[in-house]
């Protein structure tokens, strides 16, 4: 990284620089994997650079498909320029089917599909662990305007679609996953943060049985091994349906 460009912020798996343009920023993907609010922490050789480069081609289908996020480019394989953005301090955090936190706060059995995609919201803040969180208390605590919010859930709506198509075609079945937005100069939100096997959960469709085959996170949460090589297949067929399509 240059000189020039000071760390701005650093947390859990990116550290945010300064860019010679005061309307961007770089961002480095770390090779850091944390769970259960950092409680649980490893190192994982080439895991930045493998969510960096999922996180550009997912943006730009995105961007493709006239959602407004802060990817702007990649500077190398480890690093991202984007739009500077003021994070709003909240999780979005949408669910298709049933499983993890959801089956342990409600009588919703692992594994079911929802009727329809359920959108849960968090409290962006370390401290309180997260906890969810309700419109009104959003609106009490002055983080958004309900009009703000609105637009944020239909939105979420819209990328859960094109996401569920985009992972589904490379043979990955879109189980749940956590978004962050943004403010940007003009005051426009954003979709920001990143979007790889680190914030979705992401079930492999090539099994013959039952067995659930995670891709993600999981492997790490629940100590079953193969994290890189897992991300490095998501990688794989990312590029390689890009590729053809």
């Amino acid at each position: 990284m240059n000189k020039k460009n000071e760390l701005i912020y650093e947390g859990k798996a990116k550290k945010v620089f300064t860019h010679d343009d005061l309307d961007k920023v770089k961002i480095e993907f770390k090779d850091d994997a944390t769970a259960f609010n950092a409680l649980k922490k490893a190192k994982y050789e080439g895991k930045g650079k493998l969510n960096c480069l999922i996180s550009a081609k997912i943006f730009r289908t995105l961007i493709e498909k006239n959602i407004p996020t802060h990817f702007i480019e990649l500077e190398n394989q480890n690093t991202m320029i984007a739009k500077k953005i003021k994070v709003i301090p909240l999780e979005i955090v949408l669910r298709n089917i049933a499983f993890g936190s959801l089956c342990k706060q409600t009588t919703i059995k692992p594994r079911t599909p929802l009727s329809k995609p359920l959108i849960d919201i968090y409290l962006k803040n370390d401290e309180l662990n997260d906890p969810l969180i309700t419109k009104d208390r959003i609106e009490l605590m002055n983080i958004l305007s309900s009009k703000d919010l609105d637009f944020i859930i239909d939105l979420t709506l819209k990328i859960n679609l094109i996401l569920k198509s985009f992972f589904k075609n490379i043979q990955l079945q879109l189980v749940d996953f956590k978004l962050e937005f943004g403010f940007d100069i003009k005051n426009n939100i954003l979709l920001g943060d990143e979007i790889s096997p680190d914030n979705c959960r992401l079930w492999d469709l090539n099994q013959k049985n039952d067995t659930i085959v995670s891709l993600d996170k999981d492997l790490f949460r629940n100590d079953l091994g193969g994290l890189i090589e897992a991300y490095s297949e998501i990688n794989r067929r990312i590029n390689e349906f890009l590729e053809t399509n």
